[in-house]
């Protein structure tokens, strides 16, 4: 809010635009956003699935549905320091990582992602810790910093190349879930037709591109090696012709998609 209202003494003429992460994800259905809590939560006080990384997800989605010539059942995977994934069906996102906040889902930098409900308050009730003391541990202490001692995954790959058994583990767990929530996608696509990696991690790790796509042969998703290597700033297939599901890596453009939304809105 601060920076709204200098802006709006500063630029006082100006037409002030705001786009929200969250926008993308609002054509999840009710089944999928909606927590089985009491139903007043949800009436009154709004407390359901909203989901982020919205702008990555809808420009990486709608860069693969061009390219694909409109296949559309993808499940876009941003992975950076923060991570989640998204199920797109004809353009539309259907379902999300992330929920209510931005911690939930996968395992992230220096967030745990998914956690029982009950280990909360167990820490709370037999371990002494306040509630702002738990919050602080998921949010800025779990996640590959609290499985590693590092939170860049470029440092925790080199210390698993080199034995570290912790940092081997993180990246298995990590991939795991990654791999866990592409079946789940799957079966809500009712099918595949790609998956895309993008942001930070998903764009440049090979190695993490590599442990994801191993032994999913099932879900018709083979990896080429030689072609996993390539970097490129453009979108490229990384799948062996006989994959049933594209692998793509697309890098996006959360800033141009900002730019387009607003002049999209100005210009309506």
């Amino acid at each position: 809010m601060v920076g709204i209202n200098v802006a709006e003494e500063i630029f006082a003429e100006a037409k002030q635009v705001a786009v929200f992460d969250t926008a993308f994800h609002q054509t999840i259905p009710v089944q999928a956003y909606k927590y089985a809590i009491p139903n007043y939560l949800l009436t009154e006080n709004k407390v359901r699935v909203y989901g982020f990384h919205g702008t990555s997800h809808k420009y990486v989605s709608e860069k693969a549905i061009d390219y694909l010539e409109n296949k559309s059942r993808i499940i876009t995977i941003h992975l950076g320091n923060g991570c989640s994934m998204t199920a797109v069906k004809d353009g539309k996102s259907i379902d999300t990582t992330m929920g209510f906040s931005p911690a939930n889902g996968l395992i992230m930098g220096t967030r745990a992602g998914d956690i029982d409900q009950s280990v909360i308050f167990y820490m709370i009730k037999n371990l002494g810790y306040t509630p702002d003391e738990v919050n602080s541990i998921l949010l800025k202490q779990s996640g590959m910093l609290g499985l590693t001692g590092y939170s860049d995954l470029r440092d925790i790959e080199s210390e698993a190349e080199k034995g570290n058994k912790e940092c081997q583990l993180a990246l298995l767990m990590n991939a795991y879930r990654i791999r866990k929530t592409i079946g789940a996608y799957a079966a809500s696509l009712n099918g595949l037709d790609a998956i895309i990696f993008t942001a930070g991690i998903g764009e440049n790790s090979s190695y993490m591109r590599k442990l994801v796509c191993t032994d999913m042969d099932y879900f018709g998703i083979e990896i080429d090696d030689d072609k996993n290597q390539i970097r490129l700033k453009e979108i490229r297939e990384i799948n062996k012709p006989s994959s049933r599901a594209k692998i793509l890596v697309v890098p996006t453009d959360e800033e141009y998609e900002i730019a387009n939304q607003v002049y999209q809105l100005l210009n309506n």
